[in-house]
């Protein structure tokens, strides 16, 4: 019972300290935050749904296919969901420091990381059979570029 109320106690704080910063800012300043706030959620409802379909495909894969480790494209699929869930995070991630240090801007080293994932998660489902030099060597371009 105690816990239950120094959990209710640290939750009235945060409340009010919020609605204290929130006070303290322009309208514009407000109009951002709710936004980020917005986009937060968003990508939460988008991440939580890309999981619950990751899930579903390795229990389908477990239970009714078996999985094969000699076919690659099963590997790929899983894997290029987990990057999908993977950046969602780190964009969710990036918002969250935006909205604690009340920053204006995303950093740019954040949407590099991004980017490279990205890319990586592009990797991952390429098929080297049906890929051109050219779009290889333009991927390539793009990672040595953001790096």
């Amino acid at each position: 019972m105690e816990d239950l109320s120094m959990k209710r106690s640290w939750q009235s704080r945060d409340w009010s300290r919020f609605i204290k910063l929130f006070r303290g800012l322009t309208f514009y300043e407000r109009f951002e935050q709710a936004i980020i706030l917005t986009l937060i959620a968003l990508i939460m409802l988008v991440t939580a749904i890309a999981t619950i379909h990751l899930i579903g495909a390795v229990w389908h894969l477990v239970v009714d296919v078996g999985i094969d480790p000699i076919n690659q494209t099963i590997f790929q699929a899983i894997f290029g969901a987990i990057f999908t869930v993977i950046i969602a995070l780190e964009f969710k991630h990036s918002l969250l420091v935006v909205l604690a240090q009340h920053e204006n801007v995303i950093r740019v080293r954040t949407i590099v990381l991004i980017a490279l994932l990205a890319i990586a998660r592009k990797f991952i489902l390429l098929d080297l059979h049906d890929v051109t030099a050219m779009e290889l060597f333009a991927l390539s371009a793009a990672v040595l570029a953001l790096g």
